[in-house]
């Protein structure tokens, strides 16, 4: 039960709920239920409270699976409990390696953070990866902490909020009269990491942005097209109509770059000549950039490979550029394995067979690279430095997630990408076809965003990122050294334990 609460507790910090703070004692309950456990217990309480966790965060899922995916709920919630039971894996993980310190007499204020922190670390990759609802992640909008990510990515804020949990609870043991010592050491640690980082927050807030570059003035056009009718042909013109609508109306005092969301054209661009012309037109125009997306196809050692794109049209109506989408969903874009498993057939149905693309490719704005992240792509970190080390200084998040229905999906999701334009310095526009639509600057403030299911737009001017951080040239360096200390733990614990059986 003390598991589940914490699980619980952790939920609510994230969006919607949203009670951030909650996230800095959540795991006291758990660490109460960890006391004296042994090492099989330690793991199956960190298992129950990661899976009454995700069991909250991730409700949405049945809305994908059975409402787009067409599967029946007798399908749908063994999915999703598969999926809640691998997140809440690493959470047994985790107390497993901080119990088994503790029992060969390292202190749970340093393994708990570090193996908390490796095992989210491992799951931004590991099966594909999906690094969802961290909890550094529920921090997005305390901006003065969230700094730090440009050095450590989010695992540094993971890792201060684990031990300040420890370090409370320490605090409240002693205060109870369990006979335990006041962590003065843990506390002292604590307090100076904080202290640090707000501090190092508060500078870098407080710095001025970059004047050497020309600004862009911007805008985001969110069509709140329905997914039930989105690629159906009968519907095509009234999207158009949407679009262009929306745009003319953003941009009555004009824009140097307009995006529109993830397959906001719901055709083949490459191919729809007079639906590409009309786009084009559009462009010519209003004398602006757009940035589109759209499927694509190519061929590949002579076979047709389909993508999912954004296309670049100048203001000429010329196509000047194409960035495909370099990671896809899971059962959604693609089958795992699916040359071994032919049997296996994806659950979210219609949105097509596609293959990755091969190189991650800026394209141009006026005099700016910008870095098109597509989708669910603004979770992976990895992917934002790699575009703005390949010089994109404006990151744009094209996504559709209309699939989420009226859940707390796209909030989550945009509270993750928050951190892109932290780590990178680099400010990101997010275009959602349902929403949520949202400027975000170079220090992860939301200068403005979108409600749900609205046709809306958002107009703003942003300057363009320097492309300079430490996490860009160190990338995960914190999460590698706690992987490698928990390993170490791990590996000690074992020898230790075995010894003396």
């Amino acid at each position: 039960m003390l598991a589940i609460l914490s699980g619980l507790m952790i939920a609510c910090s994230f969006p919607n709920v949203g009670l951030s703070f909650l996230a800095w004692i959540a795991l006291i309950p758990l660490l109460i239920a960890l006391e004296g456990s042994s090492l099989r217990t330690a793991f199956r309480i960190g298992f129950t409270c990661g899976l009454s966790a995700y069991a909250v965060i991730l409700y949405w899922i049945n809305i994908v699976i059975t409402h787009y995916g067409h599967l029946p709920w007798v399908a749908s919630v063994p999915l999703y409990v598969l999926l809640m039971a691998w997140l809440a894996m690493f959470f047994g993980l985790a107390t497993l390696v901080a119990r088994a310190g503790e029992r060969i007499g390292i202190k749970t204020a340093f393994s708990l953070p570090v193996a908390w922190v490796a095992g989210d670390f491992i799951r931004t990759f590991l099966l594909s990866g999906f690094p969802w609802a961290m909890l550094g992640h529920s921090q997005y909008r305390t901006l003065p902490l969230i700094q730090i990510a440009d050095i450590t990515g989010v695992f540094g804020i993971t890792l201060i909020i684990v031990l300040a949990n420890v370090v409370l609870y320490r605090v409240l043991r002693a205060i109870a009269g369990a006979g335990v010592p006041y962590p003065v050491k843990s506390a002292l640690v604590l307090l100076c990491l904080l202290i640090a980082t707000l501090l190092y927050g508060f500078s870098r807030l407080n710095l001025p942005e970059a004047r050497d570059v020309k600004p862009l003035r911007v805008a985001l056009i969110q069509g709140n097209i329905a997914q039930d009718v989105k690629w159906n042909p009968a519907f095509q013109e009234q999207t158009l109509v949407s679009y262009e609508r929306l745009t003319r109306e953003a941009l009555k005092n004009g824009a140097d770059l307009v995006v529109w969301p993830e397959s906001a054209l719901p055709f083949f661009f490459q191919d729809e000549l007079r639906q590409a012309e009309r786009i084009r037109g559009l462009a010519r125009e209003l004398s602006t950039t757009l940035l589109v997306g759209s499927p694509a196809h190519e061929l590949r050692n002579g076979k047709r490979t389909f993508l999912n794109s954004a296309f670049v049209i100048s203001p000429k109506g010329d196509t000047i550029g194409r960035s495909d989408k370099m990671h896809l969903v899971p059962f959604g874009e693609f089958v795992p394995l699916g040359r071994f498993f032919p049997f296996i057939s994806k659950l979210v149905v219609g949105i097509g067979d596609f293959s990755p693309g091969e190189r991650v490719t800026p394209l141009p704005v006026n005099d700016t690279q910008v870095g098109t992240l597509v989708c669910f792509e603004g979770i992976f970190p990895e992917l934002a430095r790699d575009y703005v080390r390949a010089g994109a200084r404006i990151l744009v998040n094209i996504t559709n997630d209309a699939w989420f229905g009226r859940s707390s999906a796209p909030y989550q999701h945009l509270s993750i990408a928050v951190f892109r334009a932290v780590e990178t310095r680099t400010p990101l526009l997010r275009a959602a076809n349902t929403g949520v639509t949202a400027i975000i600057d170079h220090n992860g403030h939301i200068r403005t965003m979108t409600p749900l299911f609205e046709e809306a737009y958002r107009t703003g001017e942003i300057h363009p990122g320097t492309g300079d951080s430490l996490y860009l040239r160190m990338g995960d360096a914190l999460a590698w050294l706690c992987v490698a200390a928990s390993a170490g733990i791990a590996a000690l614990a074992w020898f230790r334990l075995k010894k003396n059986t």
